[in-house]
């Protein structure tokens, strides 16, 4: 777990999402479904507080707070609202989502259309909820930030700050609800441990990346992570 939780700490560290996309599965089949998503909340926030040490003097706090003052309640609201929704139909939505990110983030790109402060605000709240819901929405995020105009470090640290407060929302709903034991909690802390050590072996490789290839490496993140929800979706 903890060289899997290391690969995945790295490649979220690089491109600013994903660890969950590896760790899920190891998870699900190690303690079963609901143990593995509040688990892998608590991994969750250890690892983007990694990032977050890592590029400190990069964030965007302006950014972030914009971003937070919606996504943290909807993502309570997503929380509260998980079992009441088909998880196959949320997989396939975004799966389909993620895929047409990819040429959407191109075509603004093309165009130089910049997102906003009330941009950030205005789609933290669907982001949140959607979070709340499901076990990661890395590849939304990803977009967002990025059509805000950050990237590289300033990206993975803005993008990290609000994620933090995103899943610490989803961990303290889950705690109101008697779903976060003290075997939850140790197993979320082990996993979260080597996701912040890779977060930090990450900035290396960042750090020497040209902004188009880190693009490129998101795009291909996206292209994966729509892939794999459509095929969950499909089963």
């Amino acid at each position: 777990m903890l060289c899997v939780g290391l690969v995945a700490g790295m490649l979220s560290g690089v491109i600013g999402t994903g660890s969950s996309m590896l760790l899920m599965p190891v998870l699900v089949m190690l303690f079963g479904p609901q143990q593995a998503v509040p688990i892998m909340a608590i991994a969750a926030i250890m690892g983007n507080l990694g990032k977050i040490l890592a590029w400190w003097r990069e964030v965007d706090w302006r950014a972030c707070a914009a971003y937070c003052s919606t996504a943290v309640p909807g993502a309570a609201l997503g929380v509260r609202t998980l079992l009441a929704l088909p998880p196959h139909a949320v997989e396939l939505a975004l799966g389909l989502f993620f895929l047409a990110m990819v040429p959407t983030r191109r075509w603004l790109a093309r165009r130089s259309i910049q997102f906003s402060l009330l941009h950030l605000a205005l789609i933290g709240g669907v982001v949140g909820f959607l979070t709340g819901i499901v076990v990661s929405t890395g590849p939304i995020t990803v977009p967002v930030f990025m059509s805000y105009g950050l990237v590289k470090g300033a990206f993975l640290a803005t993008e990290a700050a609000g994620s933090l407060a995103v899943y610490g929302t989803k961990v303290a709903v889950f705690k109101h609800f008697g779903a976060l034991p003290l075997h939850v909690v140790f197993d979320g802390l082990i996993t979260g441990s080597a996701l912040m050590a890779g977060s930090f072996a990450a900035r290396y490789v960042v750090v020497r990346m040209s902004p188009r290839t880190f693009k490129l490496v998101v795009d291909g993140l996206m292209l994966s992570s729509g892939l794999s929800l459509l095929w969950a979706a499909g089963r």
